[in-house]
Formats: structure tokens, C-alpha cells, sequence
């Protein structure tokens, strides 16, 4: 598996990808994502950024994260100081036919990479409160629950806040 910054040629892929994992969140009850988010043009915001890193096994895209310093103004409702730099994973997705592999923690891991080489020491994530998934995998990786919020681009949902501290 290669971990690598994503090119505006991989959009399709991502999209690919991406339309093999709504049905099955939506299918699990978690509305997360939809045929609106996340689409093509925020994609190519991260690559504008250089903050969307893709996972890779045999040329074929595996997964997916942004890994951002983009803090949403309702984690302070999970008790974080959103003034304090902080490395946050959004849109972080993995192939369904692969998950079990290592994809989504090569991915995470790749997170504690960035945040090393800009010094900073506090990784946040959030997840939709019905995605068991990640509420398992977080954990394991070392981040603990900080507080449930609701985020008004996502209205009627409720999303689980992590943190992981360098």
C-alpha cells in the first residue's frame, strides 16, 4: 500500500470510491454523506490545499483523507479550544471490498506524520454518531472520545468528537 498526495487526475477514482461507500453508510443508517457531500469540488479544494491524501494498492485508489487544520466552530461544544493548532481528519473513507486491511489506520497514520513535521501535537477527528466503524478504530489508535455536537452543515445529525495528543 503507498500513501501519497492526491492529483486532481485521482478525482474519479475518489468519486469512484466515494459512490461505493454512501449506499452502505446510508444502508447502516448514518446519512453522513449523500449524492451533495462530498463531491468533486470539495475534492479539488484539497488538492488545491495539498491536504487530500489518497491510499493506493496495485494503482487503484483505496482510500481516501483530508487531513486539514479545518476546525468547525461547534468543537467547542466537545470541550477543544479551536484556537489551539490542531491536525483534523475529515472525509476519511476506505474501499469497502478492503476495509479490515489497514487502510483507514495507514491513513490515520499519515495524519501523526503531518502533524510531526509541523510541530503540532493534537489530532481531532469527528465521526457520525452512527458510524461504528470508526468509533472502534479511533480508540485503538489512541485518540479518546471528547463529546458528541451537532454541525449545522449536517443539520439533524449527531457527530462523536476524538483527540489524540503528540
Amino acid at each position: 500500500m503507498r500513501i501519497r498526495l492526491a492529483k486532481t487526475a485521482d478525482i474519479t477514482g475518489i468519486m469512484h470510491l466515494v459512490g461505493k461507500v454512501v449506499p452502505l453508510m446510508q444502508a447502516a443508517g448514518n446519512f453522513q454523506w449523500g449524492n451533495d457531500y462530498p463531491n468533486p469540488e470539495v475534492f479539488t479544494q484539497d488538492i488545491s490545499l495539498a491536504q487530500l491524501w489518497v491510499a493506493e494498492i496495485d494503482q487503484q485508489i483505496v482510500g481516501v483523507s483530508a487531513i486539514t487544520t479545518d476546525q468547525d466552530p461547534e468543537y467547542t461544544d466537545a470541550g477543544w479550544d479551536i484556537t489551539e493548532k490542531a491536525i483534523v481528519t475529515h472525509r476519511l473513507a476506505v474501499d469497502p471490498d478492503l476495509q479490515g486491511k489497514g487502510i483507514a489506520r495507514a491513513l490515520m497514520q499519515q495524519a501523526e506524520t503531518v502533524a510531526q513535521s509541523r510541530n503540532i501535537s493534537i489530532l481531532r477527528v469527528d465521526t457520525n454518531s452512527e458510524n461504528k466503524a470508526t468509533q472502534a478504530l479511533f480508540p485503538k489508535l489512541g485518540y479518546t472520545f471528547s463529546g458528541e455536537i451537532t454541525l449545522a452543515k449536517r443539520p439533524g445529525l449527531r457527530f462523536f468528537c476524538y483527540q489524540k495528543l503528540l
